[in-house]
């Protein structure tokens, strides 16, 4: 449940800077204008990073169920921060605890307690060839073969991915494709003579602050 694409609109920060927050605002609300209204509390500290309002995607206007006429894109953060149809926004010095963000995109603890506001997209990635789509069920023992997939990292641009054909024992790294943008999917390939034997498909994104993707064991046992 993600996506990539390119944002025509102007940066918060610009439309801030011209209209003045009070000095104890610390806590912006977006809220949108459907039945929803999908009320969600962002620092004001990223307000004046890279959020933007947008009124275009992909070279065209904002299509109605995108957001039109304008909705907020917020970068590196979880999808539902980014607002659509955006109707208002609201600043204060403390988090409005809205009933989306507390009851649900929280992250729960072995304790039983959630973290609330856990906002950015991890450093991660995922092959997407060979997949279910894309089955090697015709492959013979010599034949050249690509492993595609996508990286990403909310905290910056990625700077390696390395992939397993056994499972995690070795790692070999990965060639990155195409454009390398911070906070956006990057594409990265090996290829490779398959040999006849059987694979174990993994990768490992590390961004350009040394994130490092976990894996579901350290994933889990940080919880």
């Amino acid at each position: 449940m993600m996506s990539s694409a390119e944002w025509t609109g102007v940066l918060l920060k610009t439309i801030l800077d011209d209209i003045g927050l009070e000095d104890d605002a610390v806590w912006m609300l977006a809220e949108g204008s459907d039945n929803a209204g999908n009320p969600r509390t962002i620092p004001v500290e990223k307000a004046l990073d890279d959020i933007m309002i947008v009124w275009g995607q992909n070279g065209e206007a904002l299509r109605p169920e995108q957001g039109y006429p304008v909705r907020l894109v917020v970068p590196g953060w979880e999808g539902n921060l980014n607002t659509k149809w955006l109707k208002r926004l609201e600043f204060s010095d403390k988090p409005w605890h809205s009933k989306e963000e507390t009851s649900k995109y929280t992250m729960l603890q072995k304790s039983g307690k959630a973290i609330r506001y856990f906002w950015v997209n991890e450093v991660n990635s995922v092959i997407t060839s060979p997949c279910p789509e894309k089955p090697w069920t015709d492959l013979k023992k010599g034949d050249l073969v690509e492993i595609e997939g996508l990286a990403w990292s909310g905290h910056g641009t990625i700077k390696h991915v390395d992939i397993t054909l056994d499972g995690g024992d070795n790692w070999i790294e990965a060639s990155l494709k195409g454009l390398v943008l911070p906070k956006s999917w990057t594409r990265f390939s090996y290829i490779m003579k398959w040999d006849g034997k059987p694979l174990l498909l993994s990768s490992r994104a590390v961004d350009d602050i040394d994130n490092v993707q976990p894996t579901i064991d350290q994933e889990t046992s940080a919880v």
